[in-house]
C-alpha cells in the first residue's frame, strides 16, 4: 500500500463517519415525542403524549363533551355529545399536522411533533 492509498482510505472513512453522524442527528431531531394538543374555542386545554394510553373527557361549560382516547400511538374521539357525530366517525390520527375537529363543541385535537403526515390518495 502506498501513502496515497492510506490517505484515500482515511478520507473515505471520515466522510462515511460524517454522513452517519449527520443522518443520526437529523433522525434524532425529527423524532420528538408526538402529542395531541386539545383546544376548546381557541384556548389550549391540554397536551397528551401519544406514547401513553389514556382517556380524557373534554367537558365544556354548557354540559357538552367529547371523549378523547389515546391508544397505540393514535388519538381518536370515541364519543361526543354533538348531534352529527362527524368527529366520532373520523379515523384516528397520529402524524404531525393531522387533526380531529368537532365544530358544534368547538373542540380541535391536533397532533404536534412526531412523524410528518404522508400524502395519500385522498389529497387533491
Amino acid at each position: 500500500m502506498k501513502k496515497n492509498d492510506v490517505i484515500l482510505i482515511a478520507g473515505l472513512l471520515l466522510a462515511a463517519l460524517a454522513a452517519f453522524g449527520g443522518i443520526s442527528w437529523y433522525l434524532a431531531a425529527d423524532t420528538q415525542k408526538a402529542e395531541a394538543v386539545v383546544e376548546v374555542d381557541g384556548q389550549e386545554k391540554g397536551r397528551y403524549p401519544l406514547d401513553q394510553d389514556t382517556s380524557v373527557e373534554i367537558q365544556l361549560e354548557d354540559g357538552s363533551y367529547n371523549l378523547l382516547e389515546i391508544k397505540d400511538g393514535r388519538a381518536d374521539i370515541t364519543e361526543a355529545s354533538c348531534p352529527d357525530k362527524i368527529c366520532v366517525d373520523h379515523r384516528p390520527v397520529s402524524r404531525r399536522g393531522e387533526s380531529l375537529v368537532c365544530l358544534p363543541n368547538k373542540v380541535v385535537v391536533e397532533i404536534e411533533n412526531g412523524q410528518e403526515a404522508e400524502v395519500d390518495g385522498m389529497t387533491h
